[in-house]
């Protein structure tokens, strides 16, 4: 049986690039320590199924030292102020995943002739808070008295999706890499991302996150889109980030979720902080966080006391049980973007994208997947 020679240094590498341990593989790979150590070598189909385990593609495993691998579009996350670690496999490869989808809409939107949207693009740093959110809120159709009747986050949020889906961009919202339900993505490493173009321009958002975070981040990501820049953002709605670009798009979100002038005059500053911020987010649909923003900037809380109650709403936040994940075929027109999705359905059946195309930029290898996606898009066969 023909051995190979993996460097011992680039078997560590690609489980640390996992967050892997040797000991969390031995189960998969018992001579791992051994390779590791270069007491062993593997066969050539080992060091394919460890790569296969690692989310590594296999040829890095036979170059000479670790590649170093940048986040591929710019990148304001920080944890105390500095950046944050090396990006792991789940996000570049979501990142990778989604350009692919914006380039494959790109050229199906010049194919069939549509024109740039004009407002990616339109906002520059620094524009008016209150006339920029009103500009994408009226872009959206954003109305605040029709989403103030809704049930709940959720029902606010999948509407909130559509206008945005409507107006052109493509909304991507998912908790895991592509389908891969084991791959979850995890929201303290990033909450969002926005990929700029005049065409296909693109959202993600991080839908292992709290449906009330998750429409702070879509209003994040929306702002730059309107500057037209592409953008990796760890959006919180009660923080004040360093960067001029994240604080501005930041402030454009809770303008955009809730107008301040409309906060004033709706908020009992009488009431006790906790029925108040739960009637205020039932009110506006967001959450407490962006609610307790809100006073921060109505001048309510301030200093001290505004971080306390952050903190604690935080806490409490965590604390709450996730929901279901709802029928897969909703959530896999969700995952990709409806508007994405039905375009490579139609694209597919009328024979200009191959199946082989349309199965890898969506996650699945059925026709029958591909046929019940259609139908529920509206473009079945």
């Amino acid at each position: 049986m023909n051995r190979v020679a993996v460097k011992p240094e680039l078997l560590r590498w690609a489980c640390e690039r996992a967050g892997r341990s040797t000991e969390s593989l031995a189960g998969q790979f018992p001579k791992l320590r051994a390779w590791e150590s270069d007491e062993a070598r593997p066969t050539l189909k080992q060091v394919e199924a460890f790569a296969k385990a690692v989310y590594v593609p296999v040829g890095y495993l036979f170059l000479r030292e670790p590649p170093e691998e940048p986040v591929p579009i710019p990148d304001f996350r920080t944890v105390a102020d500095e950046g944050l670690r090396r990006p792991t496999p789940d996000l570049l490869d979501t990142i990778y995943l989604c350009q692919q989808r914006q380039d494959w809409y790109n050229d199906f939107a010049r194919t069939v002739g549509e024109e740039p949207l004009p407002f990616v693009g339109t906002a520059h740093l620094g524009d008016d808070v209150v006339s920029v959110a009103a500009a994408i809120r009226e872009a959206l159709g954003f109305d605040l008295e029709s989403r103030r009747k809704m049930p709940t986050w959720t029902d606010a949020l999948r509407r909130f999706i559509e206008q945005a889906d409507a107006l052109g961009v493509l909304v991507m919202v998912s908790g895991v890499v592509g389908s891969n339900n084991r791959r979850k993505l995890d929201p303290g490493e990033f909450r969002g991302f926005a990929l700029s173009d005049a065409l296909a321009p693109l959202v993600f958002i991080n839908g292992a996150d709290t449906k009330a975070a998750q429409m702070f981040t879509l209003a994040h990501e929306l702002a730059h889109i309107w500057l037209g820049e592409t953008a990796l953002s760890d959006a919180r709605a009660a923080e004040i980030p360093v960067q001029v670009v994240e604080r501005w798009c930041n402030q454009i979100a809770a303008e955009l979720l809730v107008p301040l002038d409309v906060f004033r005059a709706e908020h009992d500053r009488r009431s006790e902080l906790r029925p108040e911020l739960d009637r205020l987010a039932r009110r506006f649909k967001v959450s407490t966080l962006v609610v307790l923003r809100r006073m921060h900037d109505a001048g309510t809380l301030r200093g001290d006391a505004y971080w306390t109650a952050y903190e604690n709403e935080l806490e409490r936040l965590r604390s709450l049980p996730g929901g279901s994940g709802g029928n897969f075929y909703l959530t896999l027109g969700a995952r990709a973007s409806k508007r994405f999705a039905r375009a490579l359905v139609i694209s597919t059946l009328e024979g200009r994208s191959s199946f082989t195309e349309a199965f890898r930029l969506l996650g699945f290898k059925k026709m029958a997947t591909f046929r019940e996606l259609g139908h529920s898009l509206g473009v079945g066969f």
